[in-house]
C-alpha cells in the first residue's frame, strides 16, 4: 500500500511561519538555475526510504536536475508523482557535494522532508559515491552522510536544531476531537507537546497500541487544526515499554493531501528534540521507531540524541523502485 492522497484541488501552501519558513534566495550560494526543461525531459526517479524492502518504507520522488522548474511546475510534478513527498535539486556545486534542495507534496511545499532527503542522498551517492552531503533546504543546512551497508546506501542526516514545548489545551482537545481519542487514551509519562526540527509536529503519545492501530480520524478536521497551527504531521507514538526507547509511530499527514506517513524522518528528528526536552536524554541515546505497519509498509527509522547538542541524527536505507 502507497501512502493514500487525497485529489489535491490545486496550491494549498502550508502557512509561512519563522519556524516554517519557504526557501530563501541567495543567489551566490549555488549555481543560478538554468533554463527551464521541457516536461518530457523530467526524470523522475523513486525511492522508498526507511526500508531496505521495495515493499516498505516511504516512497519518495527525486528529481536530481530541477534547475529552473518554477513552483508551479514542482507542484505538479509531485502530484503527478503522488508521493506525500517529492524531492527536487534546484541547485547544484557537485565538486563541493551541495545541492539545494526543495520538497513538495501532492498539494503544498514543506520546509523539509526527512524520508525525501534520505532518498535524495541515497541517489546521489549511487550516482556520484558515497561521502558527506549539504543540502541547503528551505528549513536551513541538512548534512547527511552516507556509506554502504551489505551492498546498499545507508544515509544519516543531521538536523537543525531541534526544540519542543507543551502544546496548548486549546490545540490539544480539539486533535484529540478530531483522532476520536480522549484524554484517558493518553500516556501521562509522554505529555502532548509541540515539536520542530525543521517542521513543527504535535506530538501525542496513547497508552495502547491497539489504539494506534485502530486510529481512524476526521481527516477534515485535522486538516482545518494543522494548517490554523502550522504544523506538518501529527505525530503519533506508542512506548512499548517504560525502560526501552523502542516506540510505534504513525503521522496523519493531511495538510500535504495525505492520509498518513509510513515513515517521517521530520517527525522522528523532531521526536528526538521531544525527548531531549522532558529530559529523558541523559546520555546519548538511539531511539528506534517503527513506523507503517499499520499501512503494509514496515519502515525502521534510527534516531540518536545527545544530552549536549540539540541537533537530532536520524539514519535509514532507501532502496529504488521501479517507475510506474
Amino acid at each position: 500500500m502507497t501512502p493514500q492522497t487525497t485529489s489535491p484541488a490545486g496550491p494549498n501552501p502550508l502557512p509561512h511561519t519563522a519556524e516554517s519558513p519557504h526557501i530563501a534566495e541567495s543567489p551566490d550560494a549555488l549555481p543560478s538555475p538554468g533554463a527551464l526543461p521541457s516536461p518530457d525531459r523530467i526524470e523522475v526517479l523513486r525511492y522508498s526510504a526507511f526500508t531496505a524492502d521495495p515493499a516498505g518504507g516511504n516512497p519518495a520522488g527525486v528529481v536530481l536536475d530541477a534547475e529552473g522548474l518554477d513552483d508551479a511546475r514542482m507542484l505538479a510534478v509531485a502530484a503527478e508523482v503522488g508521493y506525500s513527498e517529492t524531492a527536487f535539486v534546484t541547485a547544484h556545486d557537485t565538486a563541493a557535494r551541495r545541492y539545494r534542495l526543495r520538497y513538495f507534496s501532492p498539494r503544498a511545499e514543506v520546509a523539509f522532508c526527512g524520508h525525501a532527503t534520505i532518498a535524495t542522498a541515497v541517489a546521489l551517492a549511487s550516482r556520484n559515491g558515497t561521502g558527506e552531503l549539504l543540502f541547503e533546504t528551505p528549513a536551513g543546512e541538512i548534512r547527511v552522510g552516507t556509506s554502504l551497508d551489505d551492498g546498499l546506501v545507508r544515509a544519516t542526516l543531521t538536523s537543525v536544531p531541534a526544540h519542543s514545548h507543551p502544546a496548548r489545551d486549546t490545540q490539544v482537545e480539539p486533535a484529540l476531537r478530531a483522532l476520536r481519542w480522549s484524554r484517558d487514551d493518553l500516556d501521562t509519562g509522554l505529555p502532548p507537546h509541540v515539536a520542530f526540527a525543521g517542521n513543527d509536529h504535535l506530538v501525542l503519545a496513547v497508552r495502547s497500541r491497539e489504539q494506534l492501530a485502530a486510529l481512524d480520524y476526521d481527516f477534515d478536521a485535522l486538516h482545518a487544526l494543522m494548517r490554523r497551527h502550522g504544523w506538518t504531521t501529527v505525530h503519533l507514538v506508542h512506548r512499548e515499554a517504560a525502560d526501552r526507547f523502542d516506540f510505534h509511530a504513525r503521522d496523519p499527514f493531511p495538510v500535504g493531501g495525505v492520509v498518513e506517513d509510513p515513515a517521517t524522518g521530520a517527525a522522528a528528528a523532531a521526536f528526538g528534540g521531544y525527548l531531549r526536552a522532558l529530559g529523558l536524554v541523559t546520555e546519548p541515546l538511539r531511539v528506534h521507531i517503527r513506523q507503517g505497519e499499520d499501512m503494509g509498509r514496515p519502515s525502521d527509522l534510527y534516531v540518536d540524541v545527545h544530552p549536549d547538542d540539540p541537533r537530532v541524527r536520524v539514519t535509514g536505507q532507501a532502496v529504488p523502485l521501479p517507475a510506474p
